[in-house]
Order: C-alpha cells, then sequence, then structure tokens
C-alpha cells in the first residue's frame, strides 16, 4: 500500500483533510491537476464556525492575521436597511465573517501542509479509479498509480473521484448568469459589513476585502464574460446604494460564472469518499460553500482515522449521514437567499417590505447570525 489516504484535489477542503489527518499520524498524499494554486477566487469568506475547527490545524491564527474582519451582514435596498445581521453577540472567538480571498487560504494551508512534512504533488490528473475490499488503486494521465486505502474526491463539482465511485450529483442550474469583480471604489464602500443588497433591479454582493479592494457579484442575464469596469458600475449605480454613490476606480479583474445547485447521494461508495464542491455545490449567496468544504474535511479526518486505527467502517458511513443534510440545509438556505433575489421585479416592493417586517422580530436576526456563521451545525 502505498498511502493511507489518497485525497485528489489541493483546494481548501483536500488541503485542510490532508494537514487534519497528518495531526492525526496518517500517511496522506495530495495530487492535484493544476500546476499552481489558485491565483484569483470566488470563495472570500470565511465564517465563525470555520475559524473555530481550522484551530486544530494551526491556520485560523494566521488566516484572521492576512484577512479583514466584517462583524457585519446586512441585506439592504439602496441605503435602507431590510435585515442586520450582528455577528458581535454570537458565543463564539470569532463572531464576525474573515473576508480573505481563497488563494491566500490555500498558501497558508500549503505552508501549513509543508510544516507537516508534505508537498502537493502537481501536475497530476487521476483518470481512473478501482477498489477492491482491501483499497484502492488510482491510475494518472502520466502511467502512474498510487495504491491507497481510501480515496477522497475533493476535486470540485466535476468530480473525476465521484464520476469513477457512481455516485449521482442531483439537482440543477439557476437560469441566470453571475459576475464577479474585485474592484477598488471610492465613496460608500464599508469595509466592516458584507452587504446583501435587494434592489429593484436584482442582487447584488457587495464584500470587503484585505488591501482596499471590494468583491461584487450579481446575477446578470446578459453578463459579459470579462465585465468592464462600466459594466460593474452600472452594477454599483442600480443595486447599490444609488447612482454614483460608490465609484468603481480600478477593476482589478473580473469574470462570469453559472451556478448549481446540487448534492450527492451518497458521500462515500465503498473506499472512495467524498467532500467540499465533489459532494455538494449551490448559490454562493451567504457565502457558505468553502466553509462547508472545510468543515466536511475536518468531520472526514476523525472518521478516517477511526477506518484506518482497525475500527469498522461504520464512521465514514456515519460522515455521510451527517454532513449530506447539512448540505442540504445549505443548499435550502442559500436557495431562498437567492430566489428572494430573482423574483419578478413587480414583487420586489412587497418582498423588501415583508423583509423589513421580519428584522423586527430578534428570533429571525438570530437564526440567521448562527446559520450564516455556520454555529448552528456545531
Amino acid at each position: 500500500m502505498d498511502t493511507d489516504v489518497l485525497v485528489v484535489g489541493a483546494g481548501p477542503t483536500g488541503l485542510t483533510l490532508a494537514a487534519s489527518l497528518l495531526r492525526r499520524d496518517a500517511d496522506v498524499i495530495v495530487v492535484d491537476r493544476l500546476t499552481a494554486g489558485a491565483n484569483t477566487s470566488r470563495a472570500a469568506a470565511v465564517n465563525a464556525r470555520t475559524l473555530e475547527v481550522l484551530e486544530e490545524i494551526d491556520v485560523t491564527r494566521r488566516m484572521v492575521k492576512s484577512g479583514l474582519i466584517a462583524p457585519r451582514f446586512t441585506m439592504r435596498q439602496g441605503a435602507r436597511t431590510l435585515i442586520p445581521i450582528d455577528f458581535s453577540v454570537l458565543p463564539t472567538k470569532y463572531p464576525y465573517t474573515l473576508m480573505i480571498s481563497q488563494a491566500t487560504t490555500e498558501a497558508l494551508l500549503v505552508e501549513r501542509l509543508a510544516e507537516l512534512g508534505r508537498e502537493v504533488v502537481r501536475p497530476k490528473t487521476l483518470t481512473r479509479v478501482s477498489q477492491d475490499r482491501d483499497g484502492a488503486t488510482a491510475t494518472f494521465d502520466d502511467g502512474d498509480t498510487i495504491r491507497a486505502h481510501f480515496v477522497v474526491g475533493c476535486d470540485g463539482a466535476r468530480s473525476t473521484v465521484r464520476e469513477q465511485a457512481g455516485v449521482g450529483f442531483a439537482g440543477g442550474e439557476y437560469a441566470e448568469s453571475f459576475t464577479l469583480a474585485d474592484v477598488r471604489l471610492s465613496g460608500d464602500a464599508p469595509n466592516d459589513e458584507v452587504i446583501l443588497f435587494y434592489a429593484m433591479n436584482g442582487l447584488n454582493v457587495l464584500a470587503p476585502l484585505p488591501g482596499g479592494i471590494h468583491r461584487i457579484v450579481a446575477p446578470s442575464a446578459h453578463a459579459p464574460e470579462l465585465p468592464s469596469a462600466e459594466f460593474v458600475q452600472d452594477i454599483m449605480d442600480t443595486r447599490g446604494f444609488g447612482p454614483r454613490r460608490s465609484v468603481v476606480t480600478e477593476l482589478i479583474w473580473g469574470s462570469r460564472f453559472h451556478i448549481h445547485h446540487r448534492v450527492a447521494d451518497t458521500y462515500r461508495a465503498g473506499r472512495l469518499v467524498l467532500a467540499g464542491d465533489a459532494a455538494h455545490v449551490h448559490s454562493p449567496a451567504g457565502g457558505q460553500g468553502m466553509n462547508l468544504g472545510i468543515q466536511d474535511a475536518v468531520a472526514l479526518a476523525d472518521a478516517l482515522h477511526n477506518a484506518l486505527a482497525g475500527g469498522s467502517d461504520a464512521a465514514l458511513d456515519a460522515y455521510s449521514a451527517g454532513r449530506r443534510p447539512i448540505a442540504r440545509e445549505v443548499l435550502t438556505t442559500t436557495g431562498r437567499l437567492t430566489r428572494l433575489a430573482t423574483l419578478p421585479r413587480m414583487v420586489r416592493p412587497a418582498r423588501n417590505g415583508l423583509m423589513r417586517l421580519a428584522a423586527q422580530i430578534p428570533a429571525v436576526r438570530s437564526q440567521l447570525a448562527w446559520r450564516l456563521s455556520g454555529l448552528v451545525y456545531r
């Protein structure tokens, strides 16, 4: 046997899993098809629960040092607040959203992996996986094979591991495409608040990042593949604080993407196991995707440790049975936030009025804070 666990995919989920297993004295090989880690990213929000679970691999303090703290999450219509969500009252050491680019998160995890004695093997593309009662054999595009007790697919929404395992990925795709852009803004651009604008023209997420940068994410029926500064400015004028209230002074990078909402039929098929985007994908509303994957990784490390220590595989079945319903809950929450944003224009004034009324109920604000912080899944 070449290794205890072969991790396919070196995003935040795979790197966290590998580091967690190494901390438990398991032997791990991590492979990735890319020549280098992400230089740009869609994931930028790290919630309280994720910061809690990353403490065990000594990464949290590094992320907090590198990131930007945003204690508030607000749903707005222009300058008017619809629902304010205050994380500062939550019972955690991390009562905020940490804004940090996925590229930085991955770099810190790779650094920690190196300290634990491992490097990512790249570029190495998985082509086939077979399994028997004793282990699994992975075959790669260069003809190499790796034999492991378990193979874990952390290889994204188009997971080869999931495909080879024959696991279904039920769900669909949102009709609209989304624009994502990192920009510098002058004018109204809070550095301590993540905002979901529920404008008459549609949804817009405005989130601060370190270095005076802001992330903008907005659905658009006619989103260009590479958005211009003028296109992003129009989003801010019609779906922000108001015309020219926030001015785009520099477009750093941008892209167009589509969103799927899917959950794997199971997270385990024999010695093949799934985590992160290989197991679930959903709307970015609420910033839950990367967080859910990292939390998968820590839970899976426990289950794999138990299986490798000579126990039964029941812990892996429990991992699948426990994590999959959480993914479905997150899918429901993010789906509701997205559907609220994409309601027909004629009913959006009524929607916003109902949101303001709901905000008067403390239990509503509290429940949203617990869910968006991830603390509800402790």
